[in-house]
């Protein structure tokens, strides 16, 4: 953003504190209102946390979340129960997540939550002077915990029945007042080397038209983290240049875990839009010091200029043990600012 070169973010998820995974497990001791001051007081930690680091933008942490996409199955008609892992021994993989049985129409009558989610974030840190983001998933990352059958014949199909699902979503986000919304495409980015690239710009165009132009509309593309682990083929060459034709005003690049790999990809991203560089390695509990986070900022600048740059870790970090996710955080910020002063 020109207004705001060298911007810090966040991708959207946060750690959960230890007091909200166990509260998640005996909710049924909970009453309605009791559950209620749990979600405000868990967003209220992420919050305060993310602010306390400096960041120019902050999520609720996508603290009511199961998962970053999980949890809108639960509002999605026409699906079963998740089935039991296949595999339940072993180190932990993609492989060990079932997938759901479609039983009927695929519909949202109830939306996807992300308002709500919003509407508790702006009540809760509608005044700090921050930046408020809020995420949902695209409809093609949104299929894949989905089983094809009769009626939906394979990944593409359920994708086209979830996109206006999710448009309609980005639209009401919009209505309610979301200057910023992140739609999450995991799956393109770890699945663009074999799939039509053509075909996911298409997909995720005409998901994010209710909003392009009307927020600031991001994607992040990263190669997963499931406890730690990314799946797909790690490189972002296979998806340019049909990516760069994405509608949207930021384009995240996971690269702290990739050892910078393609790091003049940005210069070209940045031509077109904004880029996100993830800097935070977020499946290492190394914490990378400020002055580690600012050379990697000025290597960024030898590639793309300072107003089209924003900084964050590779992916959300709900899977990184918070006393760590606080201290990237912190430097994170810290080595940015260092830089600042220097351009």
């Amino acid at each position: 953003m020109k207004d705001q070169p060298l911007r810090t973010s966040v991708i959207g998820s946060y750690p959960f504190p230890g007091w909200l995974e166990f509260s998640a497990q005996h909710l049924d001791q909970f009453g309605s209102a009791d559950r209620a001051e749990l979600q405000d007081d868990a967003a209220m930690v992420a919050i305060q946390d993310q602010i306390a680091a400096g960041l120019d933008v902050i999520t609720d942490g996508e603290q009511t979340r199961f998962d970053f996409n999980l949890s809108f199955y639960g509002f999605i008609e026409g699906i079963a129960l998740e089935p039991a892992s296949p595999r339940r021994f072993g180190p932990p993989a993609h492989d060990q997540r079932g997938k759901h049985e479609i039983v009927g129409e695929l519909r949202a009558p109830r939306g996807l939550g992300a308002v709500e989610e919003f509407q508790r974030l702006k009540r809760l840190a509608g005044g700090s002077g921050k930046r408020l983001k809020v995420s949902v998933p695209g409809p093609y990352t949104l299929s894949g915990r989905l089983a094809p059958n009769q009626q939906y014949a394979d990944r593409y199909a359920i994708t086209e029945a979830l996109l206006p699902i999710v448009r309609q979503e980005i639209a009401d986000l919009v209505a309610a007042g979301a200057e910023e919304i992140c739609v999450d495409e995991p799956s393109m980015s770890c699945y663009g080397f074999r799939e039509d690239t053509r075909r996911f710009v298409d997909l995720f165009n005409r998901t994010v038209e209710s909003g392009y132009g009307r927020a600031r509309i991001c994607t992040h593309l990263c190669f997963g983290n499931f406890k730690g682990h990314p799946v797909g083929y790690r490189k972002y060459a296979p998806l340019f240049p049909a990516f760069f034709d994405l509608h949207c005003d930021e384009v995240h690049v996971e690269m702290a875990n990739r050892e910078y790999a393609e790091l003049e990809i940005i210069g070209e991203i940045a031509k077109r839009t904004d880029v996100a560089v993830g800097i935070i390695d977020v499946k290492s509990y190394y914490v990378e010091t400020p002055e580690n986070v600012a050379e990697s900022v000025r290597a960024c600048l030898k590639h793309a200029p300072a107003d089209r740059l924003v900084f964050a870790p590779d992916c959300g970090l709900s899977q990184t043990a918070r006393w760590a996710a606080k201290q990237k955080l912190a430097n994170m910020v810290s080595g940015v600012a260092q830089v600042k002063k220097e351009i």
